[in-house]
């Protein structure tokens, strides 16, 4: 439908609401007509703030990491990446039997020989007792036995003595040759009952002894049922509750050697054949960066971690990777064992080169 121009001009009733004020949409009574289209605005704005946005970012990111990277480290010293470690204990029961009560739980820190839990014995108390009364009883045995042999001695001394007034006479004609003959052979048996009276009381003395280390053997598995800390360490986990009954060999608790304690990394060929047993080391975790611990090497794998297939060429036995143990030393844990933690990562340097001085950074505020 068109309309005239002119008509805004014309003192036309209406003419004024047909046309359409700026920024409008036109109305025609009657008729339907499109809305009116926006005012575009310049395209590609936002992308260009949102990648200047990017590259203000970098550029602070960058200036940032530039500010506080770490300087390069003098020759001499190599370094590896690992997690700090100590050495696990299983505190394991020795014989079956159920858990009477726990006296530690996780996270404790314990004494050596420190009692942890405690296994129910009663069967092992009765069997004692029982040993015991074995013992009295072997014991009354063996002083039968050396009453016994008291008594055959005193027989033998009478038959000897009978014997030698028995040879007297027959030598002066006051005794027949037949009351000789029976003076001997009485003398002779109280000889071999002596020598069986003997035997007997050294087997009873054996019993004696057998029945006295059944007695030991069950104090020592009595003993053994009361679980201890073997050395000084902090519980890491508790595998088993009050009133379980495990078999031989059961775990109740794993504990770290807080004396024990290490990171291992692994270094390249070249370096790693330069590092020596003892060689000075440093180690720096992720949770305290400005305090460096003093450590020393203390194992070197003496096989290698990665086996390249072809390792005729320099650049592959270069990829050779050695497993180094950086531990701390024990007297500097035992000053710090309520700090002692496991699975912190961190950085392990070695000092290959003797006359490499260590950075600031790796000897200042050194933990003591």
């Amino acid at each position: 439908m068109g309309l005239d121009p002119n008509l805004k001009d014309k003192n036309v009733p209406g003419a004024a609401g047909l046309l359409p004020e700026e920024g409008k949409a036109l109305t025609v009574p009657g008729e339907r007509l499109p809305a009116a289209i926006p005012a575009k605005k310049p395209r590609g704005l936002g992308k260009v703030l949102l990648i200047a946005g990017f590259i203000a970012g970098g550029i602070v990111v960058g200036g940032y990491w530039w500010s506080h990277r770490a300087p390069p480290l003098p020759p001499g010293i190599a370094f590896g990446n690992g997690r700090l470690e100590a050495d696990e204990i299983d505190i394991q029961t020795k014989f079956a039997g159920r858990i009477l009560q726990l006296l530690v739980d996780e996270g404790d820190l314990v004494k050596g020989s420190q009692v942890l839990a405690i296994m129910d014995t009663r069967d092992l108390q009765a069997s004692l007792k029982k040993s015991e009364a074995q013992v009295r009883q072997a014991q009354k045995a063996v002083e039968e036995a050396n009453s016994n042999v008291d008594q055959l001695q005193t027989q033998l001394k009478l038959a000897q003595q009978e014997a030698d007034r028995t040879a007297e006479l027959l030598k002066r004609g006051f005794a027949t040759y037949e009351l000789n003959d029976q003076r001997v052979q009485q003398l002779n048996a109280a000889k071999a009952a002596l020598l069986a009276g003997e035997a007997r009381s050294t087997q009873a003395e054996h019993a004696l002894e057998a029945a006295r280390h059944d007695v030991e053997l069950l104090k020592v598995n009595i003993a053994d049922n009361t679980l201890v800390a073997p050395r000084e360490g902090r519980i890491q986990y508790r595998l088993a509750n009050t009133g379980e009954v495990l078999p031989a060999g059961g775990k109740v608790f794993t504990m770290l050697d807080v004396n024990y304690v290490y990171m291992d990394i692994y270094l390249p060929t070249a370096p790693v054949g330069k590092v020596k047993i003892g060689s000075d080391a440093r180690i720096v975790l992720d949770a305290y960066l400005n305090r460096p611990i003093p450590a020393h090497v203390s194992m070197i794998a003496t096989q290698n971690q990665f086996d390249p297939k072809f390792v005729e060429v320099k650049e592959e036995r270069d990829k050779l990777l050695f497993r180094v143990r950086v531990r701390i030393d024990p007297e500097l844990l035992k000053q710090h064992v309520e700090s002692v933690r496991s699975g912190l990562p961190g950085v392990a340097y070695v000092r290959f080169d003797p006359k490499t001085v260590w950075p600031e950074r790796l000897e200042k505020n050194l933990v003591q």
